[in-house]
């Protein structure tokens, strides 16, 4: 089957996109190369088309409620017009997915899962819905537009839309008669947005983000820039970094638990596993020469044994060398020294503490 296209593909094609598939969804890798792309987020702003992202709205009374007793966060925690990011996880705790949660009210809660596994999530959250909560998969119905950099609120601002808010806050907005939610979320680790819109106002957003943002010189970005950049912050990618055969626990994620709930899927292998503490952890990697990392490589100690595997890795354009994350041993502590397999050769890593530079999403 071939991949889904965005509605926006013909407008990647005309910018000289590359494109590349993602979760079943033909979406632009790069448009004038990742380094350009990656140094517009950092330094002013740039655009992200991410619609290949999933979107499912759970509705009916007690819909938020339902949701509390399946996914890991807490969504006690939040109120009405914010999101929140959570998992949801098998019976052994190992994470299906991870996804934000857009709370409207506790009848009304949109959730936007990695597109590959939207239908799987759709499918799971289904068995055991309660009497009169409806699951409705809109994942074709609606745009995602990511405007990420340090002048994101200016463009936000140009265009009339909600810009000051706190982070991971969200307000609806209108454009061309049109309802759009936007939210201060992100996957770059920079002051941002992401505009959840109908496709019938996809191809004017693009064209009014683009003109707001000329002034401060804002870029297309690809998802090329967008995995450096969340790999710079250590953000996980699920299929990667997190994988139904690793847990919250195992990749540092425990932030993302509502330990004081009662009950949640996966809910006592993982209270388990941060009792007695995980056997193997995430941990973040950062090259000493010019070595880079590749999801598979092994780590391997000084003594040439086995510590556990890169699960992904990349050329930090921010720092100039080669950055990775990778899922070892729980003995392996940062301020060590690890050695990657590359090629034929083994190169050294030092283990640090994540991110890799300084976060500004707030």
């Amino acid at each position: 089957m071939s991949d889904h296209r965005p509605p926006l593909y013909e407008v990647h094609v005309a910018l000289g996109a590359k494109f590349g598939s993602f979760g079943g969804w033909l979406m632009p890798l790069e448009y004038a190369g990742v380094l350009a792309e990656h140094a517009a987020v950092r330094e002013s702003v740039g655009l992200f088309d991410v619609s290949h992202l999933g979107k499912l709205l759970v509705s009916g009374p007690g819909a938020a409620g339902y949701l509390n007793t399946r996914l890991t966060n807490d969504l006690g925690r939040i109120g009405p017009g914010q999101a929140q990011y959570t998992l949801l996880c098998n019976d052994a705790g190992g994470v299906v997915d991870d996804l934000i949660v857009y709370l409207f009210g506790n009848d009304h809660v949109l959730l936007v899962p990695n597109a590959a596994n939207t239908a799987t999530v759709s499918a799971a959250l289904g068995d055991g819905l309660p009497g009169g909560v409806a699951i409705a998969n809109q994942h074709e119905d609606y745009v995602v537009l990511a405007v990420q950099g340090p002048s994101s609120g200016k463009v936000m601002a140009a265009l009339g839309f909600p810009a000051d808010m706190d982070y991971m806050a969200f307000e609806t907005a209108r454009f061309d008669g049109q309802e759009l939610t936007v939210c201060r979320t992100g996957y770059t680790g920079e002051h941002g947005y992401e505009l959840v819109a109908p496709n019938a106002v996809a191809e004017p957003l693009w064209a009014a983000i683009v003109s707001a943002g000329q002034p401060c010189g804002i870029r297309p970005c690809g998802l090329g820039a967008r995995d450096t950049l969340r790999t710079e912050m250590g953000y996980p990618l699920h299929g990667q970094d997190i994988t139904p055969a690793i847990n919250p626990v195992e990749a540092g994620l425990g932030w993302a638990i509502g330990w004081a709930k009662p009950s949640f899927d996966g809910g006592v292998p993982l209270r388990r596993a941060k009792q007695d503490g995980p056997a193997r952890r995430l941990c973040g990697i950062k090259a000493q020469a010019r070595g880079i990392p590749r999801a598979g490589m092994t780590v391997v100690g000084d003594d040439g044994a086995p510590l556990g595997e890169v699960t992904s890795g990349t050329f930090s354009p921010t720092l100039k060398t080669g950055i990775g994350l990778a899922l070892v041993n729980a003995s392996v502590r940062a301020g060590d020294t690890v050695g990657v397999q590359v090629r034929q050769r083994v190169e050294l890593f030092d283990v640090v503490r994540l991110p890799f530079v300084d976060s500004h999403v707030r």
